[in-house]
């Protein structure tokens, strides 16, 4: 209708920090890098795991 704002993201309100624009952003990215560091860390302890059952033990 006229006279009505858009109702664009920019423009909402939000009751608690990080819930969008650039602080949600930024929190996701955060969480990302969180994830995809453990993951490598996991990894590299499984794989140091399974080359020492690999090797034989005299």
């Amino acid at each position: 209708m006229f006279g009505f704002k858009s109702n664009k993201p920019r423009e909402r309100f939000y009751l608690l920090p990080g819930q969008g624009g650039k602080n949600y952003y930024r929190k996701q990215q955060r969480f990302m890098r969180w994830a995809i560091s453990v993951a490598v860390i996991f990894g590299l302890i499984i794989a140091a795991v399974m080359w020492w059952q690999a090797q034989p033990h005299l």
